[in-house]
């Protein structure tokens, strides 16, 4: 199949080009500088320069594309954030989808794929909930369900499938955020908040990726939760982390204390408990994940870190 992948030199975009590689397929990344015209063409992939917001550069770019995969994003990486730090990438979610969507129709692609989050899902009260739960996120990340809203009605007008697959929380030895993590537990600063019962759903990028592979593969419609098998609480995952980065065990802090230094909204979501499961895509793509658990994961991104010291 021929593949058009936006966000393909992100932590998730470059790792869908190097898989779908692998299985033979032809993959067209969305560049942006010369070095990312490198990175794709290192992976295997062809580099086109394209505007993610200009319905006719991504035609150009995206001509003859069976799967069109919208895996671009501009998360903040600064620990306070304000509704500005998310202004693009509430554009990316909702102009860029559109445009994607429209290029998608142009060129004929059989089949779109959106990255959303699984947290634009989860209950105030922290209880369990699955794909067909209603969404209630906050300001910050509203746009990602626009984003899958205009997917789905851009897939019944045009006819393609739109597959949106909502992802647990990312790590991998190449996250800006997991770097951080690992960075600020090795200095003490990261510290586990209040009683750091938190229920996190995690997923390693790799996984992240194999996932998109096998929804492009498939080219099913509908709306699936993408995590890791073993969701895992806060205190136990930075306690972890720390241990194989051989750091000193993290403190625990009040919640009032962290929210005073680093802001509430980081602080709501740290503390905030997910509580899903990947358990209908591993049935509907036969699929499972190589790191089944942050135990396994955890491991592979220290190893890779300290190959990179």
């Amino acid at each position: 199949m021929n593949i058009f992948i936006t966000g393909s030199t992100g932590v998730l975009g470059r790792r869908l080009v190097r898989q779908f590689v692998a299985r033979g397929h032809a993959v067209v990344g969305v560049v942006r500088s010369q070095d990312g015209e490198k990175l794709v063409s290192a992976l295997g992939g062809t580099p086109r320069w394209a505007d993610l917001f200009d319905v006719n550069s991504l035609v150009h770019a995206a001509e003859r594309a069976d799967v069109v995969i919208h895996a671009a994003t501009a998360i903040p990486t600064k620990a306070r954030t304000t509704a500005q730090d998310w202004q693009l990438n509430d554009r990316i979610r909702r102009q860029g989808t559109q445009a994607l969507v429209d290029c998608a129709a142009r060129v004929g692609a059989k089949t779109f794929i959106y990255q959303s989050v699984v947290w634009v899902a989860c209950p105030r009260d922290g209880s369990t909930f699955d794909e067909e739960s209603p969404t209630d996120p906050d300001p910050t990340i509203r746009s990602a369900v626009d984003g899958e809203r205009i997917a789905q009605q851009a897939a019944a007008v045009h006819g393609f499938s739109a597959s949106v697959l909502r992802c647990g929380w990312f790590y991998s030895a190449d996250s800006a955020h997991t770097v951080m993590f690992a960075r600020e537990l090795s200095r003490r600063r990261l510290p586990i908040i209040g009683k750091g019962d938190a229920v996190w759903c995690c997923l390693h990028a790799d996984d992240a990726a194999s996932a998109f592979v096998a929804a492009a593969e498939a080219g099913k419609a509908g709306l699936w939760h993408v995590t890791d098998n073993q969701p895992v609480m806060a205190r136990d995952f930075l306690r972890a982390f720390a241990k194989r980065l051989s750091a000193p065990p993290p403190r625990r802090l009040p919640v009032w204390l962290i929210k005073f230094i680093a802001g509430k909204a980081a602080v709501d979501f740290l503390t905030r408990s997910i509580r899903t499961g990947n358990a209908r895509f591993c049935r509907d793509f036969d699929w499972s994940p190589q790191f089944p658990g942050y135990l396994e994961g955890l491991d592979q991104v220290v190893a890779a870190m300290r190959e990179r010291e």
